[in-house]
């Protein structure tokens, strides 16, 4: 056999270099940072928005709350300190490069709706809980589109929307004696790389774990699961969170 040809390489030889080249699964783990990133918080005003305002800037990340009006977003902010900011929706939105929502169920289309042009491009984190509630305690409403995260994602095409922080307690957000809030994050979205960054940013918060949950079509069970969480706190007289085991 010539030289040639006993160090010719054919195809399964260069799938085999291919394969043992190829660089290793990344660290799920392994998160980016984001400490340089403003998160706008839609909502910011109540008390869900405003636990999550307190928090993040307690964590040292720049802030600003956003409201229908200035003036309420801004006295709310200064209650905060910390440094967060104050702006009607618009402002927040357009002067954050992340930014969650956390409005009302029942003003959440029509809040997303009117700042479709101000959220294009931007990461949005939907942490909305559509419940419903009668005598026999909360019960979880099923929107159109699947979910809360579903409708925000049809009514903004044009923005990269995750879902995450819906099981936290507005109390313990809002608790300056409470150091760390003992409890996991589902995540979920369509960008595995926008996840990475709202999972970095619940980790920020002492306690905390961002977990990937799968896509916004899993929405739905992770907003209903707030009913379940509404009846073990009244039950228990709680402040239950959610965390998952074996990771």
């Amino acid at each position: 056999m010539s030289s040639s040809a006993a160090n010719a390489t054919g195809p399964a030889d260069a799938a085999s270099d291919a394969t043992s080249a190829a660089a290793p699964k990344k660290d799920p783990w392994d998160l980016p940072d984001v400490s340089g990133l403003t998160v706008g918080v839609l909502g910011g005003t109540g008390d869900q928005g405003r636990g999550l305002a307190y928090r993040l800037a307690r964590a040292g990340q720049s802030v600003i709350i956003g409201s229908r009006a200035a003036d309420r977003a801004q006295q709310a902010a200064g209650e905060l300190g910390l440094g967060v900011e104050g702006a009607e929706n618009a402002e927040c939105a357009r002067r954050s490069d992340v930014v969650i929502v956390a409005v009302p169920w029942d003003g959440h289309a029509k809040t997303l709706e009117a700042l479709r042009d101000d959220l294009r491009g931007k990461l949005v984190v939907d942490c909305v809980n559509p419940l419903g509630f009668d005598k026999k305690g909360a019960y979880a409403l099923k929107p159109a589109e699947g979910s809360a995260a579903e409708q925000a994602a049809a009514l903004l095409p044009d923005s990269r929307v995750t879902a995450a922080f819906h099981h936290l307690s507005a109390v313990l957000l809002s608790d300056a004696e409470t150091e760390e809030i003992d409890t996991d994050v589902m995540v979920l979205g369509e960008v595995r790389e926008d996840c990475a960054i709202v999972q970095a940013l619940a980790g920020r918060i002492p306690g905390m774990r961002g977990v990937f949950a799968g896509r916004l079509r899993n929405a739905h069970q992770v907003e209903s699961l707030v009913a379940n969480l509404v009846s073990v706190n009244r039950r228990y007289k709680a402040h239950a969170g959610i965390r998952l085991t074996d990771m």
